[in-house]
Order: C-alpha cells, then structure tokens, then sequence
C-alpha cells in the first residue's frame, strides 16, 4: 500500500507541477497572445488553418528522427499514432520544462524505457536530432544570405550577418567534432565522467556549504557515457543506418522554419521565406542562452536589420510563437498525462 500511496503522490505532483510550469508560460506569454488576436484580422486565416497539419507532420518527421534509426538497429517497431503521440509529448516537454532541452531528454529516456531502450541510446539519438537540425538550420540560413547578396538586398549596415552566420557554422561544426572526439574513445570518455562529476559534486558542495560532498558517482556517469560511446562505434560501422534519420531531421528543420513562412504567407509576404531562414537560424542561439523571450528578440531584430519593417517581423514572430505554444499545448499535454498515467498505473498493479 505504501509503493502505491507514493507511486500516487509522485505522479500527482509531477502533473501538478506540470500544470504550473504551462500556467506559467502561458502567463509569461499572455501580452503576445493578446497582441496575435488582435492582429488576426490582418492574417488569411484559411492559410493559417494549414498550420495544423503543417505542425502535425513536423511531429511526425521529428518522431522519425529517432524512431527510423530504432527500426533498423534494435528492430524495435512503432505504428504512426504512437510516433506521433511521443513526438506531440516530447515537444511539449521541452517547451513547458524550460530546462534548455534537458527535461525533453530526460522525457524520452523515460518514454524509450519499456521498449528497452538505455538512457545512453536515448541520448544519443537525442544530440544526433539536436545536431542534425542545427547543421541544416544554419545550412539553411547560410544558402538564404547567398540569395539575399545575390538580389543585393542586404542593407549596408547589417552585412555584420554574413560573419556571424559563417561564424556561427564554423562553431556548430566545431562543436560537433568535439563531441565525435570525446565519444569515440573510451579513455576521454572515462577522464571526462571523472571531471564532469568532480564538478558537479565541488559546486554542490559549495551550495551546501559542506554538508554534501558528493552527489554523483563518476562511475554511474562513466557507464552513462559509454553507453554513447557504444552507440557511436556502432554507428561508424554502419554509417547507412544513419541515412534515413539525418533526411528526416532535413524535412523536420525545413517544416521548422515553413511554420512562419505560413505566418508570413496569410500576411501576403511570401517573399520572406529568405530573411526568416537566416532570423531563425541567429534567434535559435538566443534560445540556447534564455529559454523564453531572447529566440524572437533575436529572430525579430535580424529580420528588421536585414530590411523587414517593424510592424511585420514582430508579428510574424509573435503569431507564430504564439499560435505553437498554443498548438503545443493542445496537442501534448493530454497525451503526456496519459503516458505519465498509464506508465505509474501499470508500475502500480507490478508492485
């Protein structure tokens, strides 16, 4: 009785806690919302009704990321409603936890579980998604100011763009390769997990002025990292299994992006397909450093440097981050409670 009493307290207070953090975003972000219903009258709202299986199927190509590679390496099968359900629930995850896509991994390590897939292969997918669409966002953006220099449509005063995008490639490309060096071997991997829990227990230890000095064993995140690195030497032997996710993640950066090109589309500026692929690729690296607010700021004021007027790079930012929360919310968190549920009543009638 006392396993399911807890099991019960558990859950509630993690969909409380849940219910707090949506409360939260959508307080946070309740000026915008107000500001995108008072500008739909501007906005084709039959265009705007496409967004919905636009959103849809960018779930679904996000779900075959990780699920195309699962299918052929550990044979582990999903129908497409339960691809999707996970997908709706992971983007939800990431966008109610606002934990710079920690709590999204850690979701789906939780989700992957019962199909007896590790924390590490979990992970592992998780940074190939998160690498894959970073590299094609910025290939992106770095094809659009092309474009754009071609047309000669970049002012003057923002050719600052063109270094930082190249920069900005170099540094994911860079980054990328470091993490390749790092898990390809399994003494980095070991001096790393030694370090990184050194750390971690130092500034723990820290915070609690001595009263804990450790909080992590090197030798569990040791086994955690080469659990990746297993993953990446699998991958080195049969790079084709890579193939099919890395297409996906193509399609899934492109219906990314084309999330506010419907935006600017139902607002008659079709046109700026080119000036939002380089916006979102510069407001993405404002996102890693502030989960909320800083991505549209970003996004917005590269759009307007590069020559979009005011009124319309706002409201396309605003409208679209506020019709995705939306959307996020109303398909994710039915079936994240569900799956959160279902998985603590089946460990309940276990006990």
């Amino acid at each position: 009785m006392a396993k399911k009493h807890l099991g019960f307290s558990v859950r509630t207070i993690l969909s409380v806690a849940t219910a707090a953090l949506v409360a939260y975003v959508v307080y946070q972000n309740w000026p915008d919302i107000v500001d995108t219903f008072y500008h739909l009258g501007e906005a084709n709202l039959f265009v705007l009704l496409f967004l919905v299986p636009e959103q849809l199927f960018m779930y679904y190509a996000c779900g075959q990321i990780f699920f195309s590679y699962l299918k052929r390496k550990y044979h582990k099968n999903f129908n497409r409603k339960e691809m999707l359900l996970i997908s709706t629930e992971l983007n939800f995850v990431n966008h109610a936890v606002p934990a710079g896509g920690l709590g999204g991994l850690a979701y789906l390590t939780y989700r992957l579980h019962k199909f007896d897939i590790t924390a590490g292969q979990a992970s592992f997918l998780y940074i190939f998604r998160y690498a894959v669409t970073t590299v094609v966002n910025y290939f992106q953006a770095l094809i659009a100011i092309i474009i754009l220099a071609a047309l000669n449509l970049i002012p003057e005063d923002a050719t600052w763009i063109i270094p930082i995008s190249l920069i900005m490639n170099f540094g994911v490309f860079l980054g990328l390769s470091i993490i390749v060096f790092v898990a390809s071997s399994k003494k980095r991997i070991s001096f790393f997990a030694k370090t990184i829990s050194k750390l971690i227990n130092l500034a723990v230890k820290v915070v609690t002025f001595g009263r804990k000095n450790r909080t992590i064993r090197s030798e569990k995140l040791q086994d955690y990292f080469l659990d990746i690195h297993e993953c990446v030497v699998i991958v080195k032997k049969d790079k084709k299994s890579l193939r099919a996710p890395a297409a996906w993640g193509f399609v899934y950066s492109f219906f990314e992006v084309a999330t506010y090109w419907v935006v600017a589309i139902s607002l008659g500026r079709p046109e700026l397909l080119p000036f939002i692929l380089v916006g979102e690729a510069i407001g993405s690296v404002f996102d890693g450093i502030v989960p909320y607010g800083l991505y549209e700021l970003g996004m917005a004021g590269v759009m307007i440097a590069l020559g979009v007027d005011f009124p319309t790079a706002t409201i396309i930012t605003v409208m679209t981050r506020v019709f995705t929360l939306l959307f996020t919310i109303l398909t994710g968190s039915w079936p994240y409670y569900k799956a959160i549920r279902g998985e603590k009543k089946k460990n309940g009638r276990r006990a």
